[in-house]
């Protein structure tokens, strides 16, 4: 996996998945949005670090038995131990919330490893617990039951889908209170720097519209005292 910089994670952190999802568009890729997956807590931190994934597939049976958890190579239980520090658990739970991806027992350990946070596109049991952890997580909604009911874990570190976004190991992901966003591992430089850029013009055009300015060559910048507008306000703000 390729190390996020300290400059990029720092950047990414203070941009929305909004200005990330114009960025990306700009460039074609159109679904890079996990689908209907929610912050478990409201006042989550944004999350930004690598995917490390995890994938499930439907359960059979007779091989998903309680007993599997003796295995210490099973692929859960491996995954929580091998995520890196810093990094993204990304589960592909097939958008079925009916039974667990993950409780609060399993969440606390990859926050004491210090992971980054965790997504799945299924649902947490424990999600009070866990929204009182302040490690950042996204599910569809709590699902009480056992993962093992519905869920077989098959593989860790190998591209998944979760909500609909292609998800590959190494990816970075971006959390903030609208979702979760998928950022192509070789662009995660270029998007940070740009919408880092984007921003400080998005701040300074909201606070335009607050005093009550028109929106016709402000938003777009199609006028050219905007530009005028904004360098003096960047140099007022130190942004």
């Amino acid at each position: 996996m390729t190390k996020l910089s300290e400059a990029t994670r720092n950047k990414l952190k203070s941009v929305s998945t909004a200005t990330v999802a114009t960025a990306l568009f700009k460039r074609g890729l159109r679904i890079q949005m996990i689908q209907d997956v929610h912050p478990v807590g409201p006042d989550q931190p944004t999350m930004v670090g690598e995917a490390f994934t995890l994938r499930y597939m439907p359960a059979r049976e007779d091989l998903n038995t309680i007993d599997v958890f003796k295995d210490r190579s099973h692929p859960q239980r491996k995954a929580v131990e091998d995520c890196p520090a810093g990094s993204v658990l990304v589960m592909d739970s097939r958008k079925d919330a009916r039974a667990a991806s993950a409780g609060a027992i399993l969440v606390t350990r990859l926050m004491k490893r210090g992971v980054a946070g965790v997504v799945t596109d299924g649902g947490f049991r424990d999600s009070a617990e866990i929204a009182k952890l302040g490690i950042p997580a996204y599910h569809h909604r709590p699902s009480a039951p056992t993962n093992l009911t519905l869920h077989q874990a098959i593989e860790i570190n190998v591209p998944i889908g979760c909500g609909d976004a292609p998800v590959f190991p190494g990816d970075v992901i971006l959390g903030d209170a609208d979702g979760v966003i998928v950022i192509p591992a070789h662009l995660a430089d270029e998007i940070a720097n740009e919408t880092f850029e984007m921003t400080a013009f998005e701040d300074f055009v909201t606070e335009e519209v607050g005093k009550g300015r028109g929106i016709f060559g402000l938003y777009p910048a199609t006028d050219p005292q905007t530009l005028t507008d904004f360098a003096e306000w960047r140099k007022k703000n130190g942004r």
